[in-house]
């Protein structure tokens, strides 16, 4: 007979459901019930402390969440990542998929599925993600499919993918370590793997064609057109174009990009291409062609300086007020390269307005006139100083360039860190931290960009997730909610207290963690076995699956906190999504395991 679980087991429960509420409404910030959540449990242990304690280890069970190892891995992974991006390592893959989406959309998104799904049956589920997430992230900004439609199916596949070997996650090792101490055989790498894939046949579909509608588009509306820049492209040695006709890689160039008096026969160095195109457009045929926007020594003085100074070499769009001294002169007899080191690699001409006269050119190079748009190359020093020189409004941010220099090494990095991880040769936390100091110490990320990697909601759920975790376990919830489920489990047939197991140790799992519910899963299945007469194999089986059926909440496990920021998703998106996945895989791998194992 269960007993009336003890009040602070109660206030455990209690405090998890209304945490829970209070995401689902979305009335309120994550950050604020998250630090709620922290609060009142720091409260409430103080006076009301568990048996045994003191009032004040409540306060480390309510904090402990903020030096947990959880929560530094994934801000060490979040750094790592933003490695990735700013040094443009990831370009080559995004750039490969860009050209998949575009092609055919729908059969990008199931490649990526799929390769995902494959990935992470070999390796931790947490090291595939960090490596697809910047991937997905770039591939939106490069105008494919919106990251909020891509990551949660994305990690969706990364964590159905992991379930299928007891190699695929930690939990799954775990799991199979409990059940060898309490009798039951060792388990193989792919003793369940074809379980697994009858499950997976029924979930991709929903991962592929029906998900993606659920979730909202995070992609910014451009309300008016991108600006059009005209620039010189020259022709060097290393060029792609020196001797070969413009029509021979034009098909290579972005859609945007526009040639005028392209000369006849074969291209040589040192000639220059009249090119126009936005910005980024201009950027990626710049990179393809291997020409030069601007002359080669302003170039190479910039990115000198940039080695020197160890600063980025930055971007930004800049327009002529009525004032600036550039009005009347041409680019050539403005001096700017030689004044402040700078270099003006496009010029965006405006309609002008009926009437106003047209400044001639000169010698073939048009004349600055008032609002006209530079867009202008050069360490962030410079650019400031030639806008107040020359008496121009800056109209946007500045753009970091990727430190491109850097992008193997941070590659290295990143593949090293993963690998060290995945054959189980060094804890993920270690070797993500390790990479992540790897990353600060080689340049690869900066010091003072720190803060652009972590997102503070992040950081706050994590915490409350883990406060939440340990006192759902350190007050006897968790063994009350077990002892409950054995309870009423005995009077259902296998297939039903099969699903019913899971169930309850999903529940566990996106409320507490996995590996709580691990831990008091594992030998409530072998009681259970025990109690209806039935083999302890497909029951322990059925807590290692519902230990991995973590889509329901963000807290249930740390890629869902990692793509959260990145997806711009509120908590409501993981419910709506996952409790439909949740439910599909429970009835797919109870019927399966039913068959396998002919109850």
């Amino acid at each position: 007979m269960i007993g009336v679980p003890s009040y602070h087991a109660i206030a455990a429960m209690a405090v998890t459901i209304a945490m829970f509420v209070g995401f689902a409404r979305g009335k309120m910030s994550v950050e604020i019930i998250s630090l709620l959540t922290i609060a009142v449990i720091a409260v409430g242990l103080y006076f009301f402390p568990l048996p045994d304690t003191k009032p004040t280890d409540g306060l480390t069970t309510a904090f402990s969440g903020f030096g947990h190892y959880a929560l530094i891995t994934i801000c060490a992974l979040m750094i790592m990542g933003r490695g990735l991006v700013v040094t443009g390592a990831l370009d080559p893959a995004a750039r490969f998929l860009e050209r998949v989406f575009k092609l055919n959309g729908q059969l990008g998104l199931l490649l990526s599925l799929v390769v995902a799904f494959l990935l992470s049956m070999g390796v931790n589920d947490t090291p595939v993600m960090v490596l697809l997430l910047p991937i997905f992230v770039q591939l939106a900004a490069r105008g494919g499919m919106a990251s909020s439609k891509t990551l949660i199916p994305l990690n969706a596949a990364v964590l159905i993918g992991g379930m299928a070997t007891t190699i695929g996650t930690s939990t799954n090792i775990l799991v199979a370590s409990i059940a060898v101490d309490l009798g039951l055989r060792q388990m193989s790498v792919f003793s369940f793997t074809p379980i697994v894939l009858v499950s997976a046949i029924f979930a991709l579909p929903y991962l592929w064609l029906v998900m993606p509608r659920m979730l909202g588009d995070n992609r910014v509306e451009k309300t008016h057109a991108s600006r059009r820049f005209e620039t010189r492209l020259r022709i060097t040695e290393n060029s792609i174009l020196n001797g070969r006709e413009l029509s021979e890689v034009f098909s290579r160039l972005p859609a945007e990009i526009e040639f005028g008096d392209v000369p006849l026969g074969l291209l040589r160095p040192n000639q220059r291409l009249r090119m126009s195109g936005t910005h980024e457009a201009i950027e990626e045929a710049s990179r393809i062609l291997r020409g030069d926007t601007a002359p080669s020594w302003v170039l190479d003085r910039i990115k000198r300086r940039s080695d020197e100074s160890r600063v980025d070499i930055a971007v930004v769009e800049m327009t002529v007020t009525v004032d600036s001294r550039l009005i009347g002169r041409t680019l050539p007899s403005s001096g700017i390269a030689d004044l402040y080191g700078v270099a003006v690699i496009g010029i965006h001409r405006p309609d002008r307005i009926l009437g106003e006269r047209e400044i001639p050119l000169e010698g073939g190079e048009q004349r600055f006139a008032e609002g006209d748009v530079l867009l202008v190359m050069g360490l962030p020093d410079d650019l400031q100083s030639f806008a107040r020189a020359d008496s121009l409004l800056i109209l946007e941010g500045m753009r970091e360039l990727p430190r491109r220099s850097k992008a193997l090494l941070a590659g290295g990095i990143m593949v090293g860190s993963v690998g060290l991880a995945s054959v189980g040769f060094l804890p993920i936390a270690i070797s993500a931290l390790a990479g992540a100091i790897l990353m600060f110490v080689t340049g690869c990320v900066k010091f003072d960009r720190v803060g652009r990697a972590l997102s503070a909601k992040v950081i706050v759920l994590v915490a409350a997730s883990i406060a939440i975790g340990k006192i759902i376990l350190d007050s006897g919830a968790a063994e009350w909610i077990g002892g409950v489920m054995a309870l009423g489990l005995q009077h259902l047939p296998p297939a039903a207290a099969l699903a019913a197991i899971m169930l309850a140790v999903t529940f566990l799992t996106n409320f507490a963690s996995n590996a709580t519910a691990a831990t008091v899963g594992t030998p409530i299945a072998f009681a259970i076995a025990t109690r209806l007469g039935l083999p302890p194999e497909p029951l322990v089986l059925a807590v290692l699956f519902g230990c991995n059926l973590c889509y329901a909440t963000p807290i249930a496990y740390q890629t869902n906190m990692l793509i959260m920021s990145e997806g711009s998703y509120e908590f409501r998106d993981y419910i709506r999504t996952g409790v439909p996945l949740v439910l599909l895989m429970v009835t797919t791998l109870s019927i399966a395991l039913v068959v396998t194992y002919g109850l």
